[in-house]
């Protein structure tokens, strides 16, 4: 039998999709403001004349920052620190999961564990401890004080473990009574069928690591050691000449506020390569990896 919606039921999805598409539209809004002040010229964001379309357009704010040097080193720091940061993450968030995971009788004490990683995660000690603690093992104005002190992410492990209780029991026997040992079991059938909880939890690490600027203006005393978004929340315009030629109508065009909006969007860039990559596996790592407890 076919069914055939009513009418009363095609206008209520009608609504619900218009809806949805005005709330969409409206998130991308401010992007595109900012996006257009961040192309528009000095006098006009100043006079609050940029809505959605650039005012005088012109490319001065993203020469300022593409030409600095120190933005590039930073650029550099942060790149470095999400690819150590998320080997760390993903290395230990897997090898702590993977024995939640499992029963109580396989592995003895498995609920003290989790109830002691869900305090860690709820409990928050404080700024100062979290300083001294780092400062105490010499870490300060190293790459490591950015990426070691959150080096096991409680909630991607808490996603992980969760999305391997999931994976059916059957093909956990039949791997042993092949003759698997865990980490046959872990390598062959957990990782394989895992890849939409692995993305996720990659995802968080990526994006994470790659938007922390705080520990950044805390951790760093050099700023030369200061990742991206630590050093693009310090920029601002100069007294030094940074571009040549025509430099008195360069700098008539460029303030803060449009630099500002570069800076957002030179920073953003990287993230919104790698999202669609991902993003297919999110919505379906994050369901089945809050399934259990």
């Amino acid at each position: 039998m076919v069914y055939s919606k009513r009418l009363q039921d095609r206008i209520v999805d009608w609504l619900i999709a218009a809806f949805l598409l005005a709330l969409g539209i409206s998130t991308l809004l401010p992007l595109v403001n900012t996006l257009a002040i961040s192309l528009s010229e000095r006098a006009a964001v100043s006079g609050g004349m940029v809505k959605l379309w650039p005012v005088g357009f012109n490319l001065t704010a993203y020469d300022y920052i593409l030409k600095d040097v120190k933005f590039w080193r930073a650029f550099g720091i942060s790149v470095l620190r999400v690819v150590l940061g998320g080997l760390l993450n993903f290395g230990l968030a897997i090898l702590t999961a993977f024995p939640l995971s499992r029963s109580e009788k396989a592995f003895p004490g498995r609920t003290v564990f989790v109830w002691l990683f869900v305090f860690g995660m709820i409990l928050n000690v404080g700024i100062v401890p979290w300083y001294l603690t780092i400062a105490g093992y010499g870490l300060i104005d190293s790459i490591w004080a950015l990426v070691l002190p959150g080096a096991v992410p409680i909630w991607n492990v808490i996603i992980l473990m969760n999305f391997f209780r999931n994976i059916p029991k059957e093909l956990d026997e039949a791997a042993r009574i092949d003759g698997a040992n865990p980490w046959q079991l872990l390598w062959h059938i957990y990782l394989p069928t895992s890849l939409p909880a692995l993305a996720t939890i990659t995802l968080f690490s990526i994006v994470g690591h790659w938007n922390s600027f705080f520990d950044g203006l805390i951790l760093m005393n050099n700023p030369d050691n200061y990742p991206l978004q630590t050093y693009i929340q310090q920029l601002v315009i100069a007294d030094r000449p940074i571009l040549h030629g025509g430099q008195a109508q360069l700098m008539a065009k460029l303030s803060n506020a449009t630099l500002n909006a570069a800076k957002l969007f030179v920073a953003m860039i990287p993230i919104l390569m790698i999202y669609p990559f991902l993003q297919r596996y999110f919505v379906r790592g994050i369901m089945l990896g809050a399934v259990k407890e």
